[in-house]
């Protein structure tokens, strides 16, 4: 009986991806790029551009290096390069000599940017093949950016302070995005920011979540976050309980820093299965619950001490939510910063923000995030004296177990 062959010969495509791979391995960060470009030119590619987001996440800017055309920063909102970014869609726009394509660079759902490059013409096979090139151009700058410094200096658009570089080192990737849940993050001010953060991983079907504001400004404050966030991701990786995160983290920082240094903190376990969200609030504003584009409540809890404070173990306030549910969490630079006249900002005048959103079309959770930064920065009249995170999360439910992945 015979036996049918696979056909394991390498097409086109496969020698494109391939001989990128084979010769990005061995070869050092300054020529990722121009590599990529003359991957690019094989399929009758032109103009490559690669474009990174900057650190106050406003602008898309070009990677420098030879055989890239290099041009001006893109603005993230109105262009399109920032709308590949955002959607995490291929953008077409046609030109005189050909068509420019604007390929969303994804590591996974973490936006790391966009490829530009211009083709005489597009077909679905050139969308193909140039979609799995950008996938593998995300993940190659990834990899190289962990040891080099030129992607750092390309995103950076002023000088960034000492606490502020800590702080970012100390982040996870800004946005995740599944199909069971989305979250994205904003901390500003982008190049001074000192004393806030936030941290979450995704372990089977239980999202943790933790946004903290340690007291104080300046290199004392990123110092404090930092011990604060390194306790926590401990506690999440040993413990299962919020309030065993909670004392684990409050001893740390007691031991460290004294008792007169504290971090406020929330904690949250989101099952993205059901919905069910388990809260601790530790001195911050309540979240808000967002439904249907408008603020329905807030996710109240009982008063428990900051972290530092060694207050007693905490009571754990349980939630339900639905289907399309956000939920935006905040520190309180948010909220007082003082505008027109001295007087704070404030919760209410933050809920209105929130609902006047709400009711224009609604976008991904990250793109919907960075319109309601933008109106508060507006709002506030630019000014951000203070540290200030926003943090949303959106539930769309849905076992990972049961998703299908492959065809």
């Amino acid at each position: 009986m015979s036996e049918e062959r696979v056909d394991r010969s390498e097409g086109f495509g496969e020698r494109l991806l391939g001989l990128l791979l084979d010769r990005a391995r061995l070869m050092p960060p300054q020529l990722i790029a121009p590599l990529i470009a003359e991957e690019v030119a094989r399929i009758g590619g032109r103009d490559v551009s690669i474009l990174l987001q900057d650190y106050a996440q406003e602008l898309l800017v070009p990677l420098p290096g030879r055989q890239l055309h290099v041009s001006q920063p893109e603005p993230v909102d109105g262009s399109p390069a920032g709308r590949a970014f955002l959607r995490a869609e291929i953008v077409e726009v046609p030109q005189a000599h050909g068509v420019r394509m604007y390929l969303p660079l994804l590591d996974g759902s973490d936006q790391v940017g966009v490829m530009a490059l211009t083709l005489d013409a597009v077909a679905d096979d050139d969308r193909r093949l140039l979609g799995r090139l950008a996938a593998l151009v995300a993940d190659m700058l990834v990899t190289k950016n962990a040891y080099t410094d030129q992607f750092f200096l390309a995103r950076r658009r002023e000088p960034i302070s000492v606490s502020a570089e800590i702080q970012w080192n100390l982040l996870p990737p800004l946005t995740m995005s599944l199909p069971q849940v989305e979250v994205a993050g904003i901390l500003e001010p982008a190049y001074r920011v000192a004393g806030d953060s936030f941290d979450y991983a995704l372990n089977d079907n239980i999202l943790h979540i933790a946004v903290i504001d340690a007291m104080g400004h300046g290199l004392d404050a990123a110092v404090m976050a930092t011990v604060a966030i390194g306790a926590y991701r401990h506690a999440r990786r040993v413990f299962v309980s919020l309030a065993e995160k909670y004392a684990f983290m409050d001893d740390a920082i007691s031991r460290q820093f004294g008792p007169d240094h504290f971090v406020t903190a929330q904690l949250m376990h989101i099952n993205i299965a059901t919905g069910e969200l388990e809260l601790v609030n530790a001195g911050h504003p309540a979240p808000l619950l967002i439904r249907d584009g408008q603020v329905v409540r807030r996710l109240e809890s009982a008063t428990t001490l900051p972290v530092g404070f060694g207050g007693e173990p905490p009571r754990i306030r349980e939630h339900m939510l639905q289907r399309g549910d956000r939920v935006l969490c905040y520190t309180d630079g948010i909220i007082d910063e003082r505008v027109h006249g001295g007087e704070p900002f404030g919760e209410e005048r933050l809920i209105r923000c929130v609902n006047r959103l709400g009711e224009e079309p609604s976008e991904w959770a990250r793109a919907d995030l960075r319109r309601l930064s933008h109106t508060l920065k507006s709002e506030r009249g630019g000014r951000t004296s203070d540290d200030a995170t926003l943090f949303m999360i959106e539930w769309h439910g849905g076992a990972a177990d049961h998703l299908a992945v492959l065809d």
